[in-house]
């Protein structure tokens, strides 16, 4: 995405995304001014679970996020990346409390999202995303993306083909929820 494209999300949904600022280097020094090392960004939908089939360009429309319905009953989880220096440090869990915090805020049912599987790549000859993905989930194997997300709090629900334009996972990606106990 670019940058009309996440000042288009502040206008349409502006609680919708959330920033991580770094006071400090990842060595500790301080910084000479704060910088973004996190994003987080979404969209109010209401997504249909019995035809779950969707690529990530439909989804986020092309970046624009106009598919926002501001009486959606989910948030869809489009983007969320940590700058790799800042890794490790808690930042990602912090991203995914936000939106749990405007799922309760804004009385949503939850957080549905396409996940990435990085790890697929090196087990694709062996067996097909869906079985990769069980596999994952039952904490036999581990998925740099799938395992932080299932820690988080996400169920998996499934696994959506030709989601992404990604040759290491052959375009597979998980089909994640985090439900809102709050709002049951």
């Amino acid at each position: 995405m670019r940058a009309e494209h996440f000042l288009a999300h502040g206008r349409l949904v502006p609680e919708g995304s959330v920033v991580g600022i770094a006071h400090l280097a990842p060595d500790g020094g301080e910084l000479a001014t704060p910088k973004v090392v996190a994003l987080g960004s979404g969209f109010f939908i209401d997504f249909d679970f019995e035809h779950p089939g969707h690529t990530f360009k439909e989804i986020i429309a092309e970046g624009w996020f106009t598919h926002h319905d501001p009486e959606g009953d989910w948030y869809y989880g489009a983007d969320i990346s940590v700058h790799p220096d800042y890794r490790g440090l808690g930042i990602g869990r912090r991203l995914y409390d936000a939106r749990k915090e405007i799922c309760v805020r804004y009385a949503r049912r939850g957080i549905v999202a396409g996940g990435a599987l990085p790890g697929f790549a090196q087990h694709k000859g062996r067996m097909d995303a869906a079985a990769y993905v069980a596999a994952v989930a039952a904490g036999k194997l581990f998925d740099p993306t799938l395992t932080m997300q299932l820690r988080n709090g996400f169920e998996v629900r499934g696994v959506v083909a030709s989601y992404l334009d990604d040759e290491a996972s052959d375009g597979w990606a998980s089909l994640i929820v985090w439900c809102n106990r709050e709002r049951g």
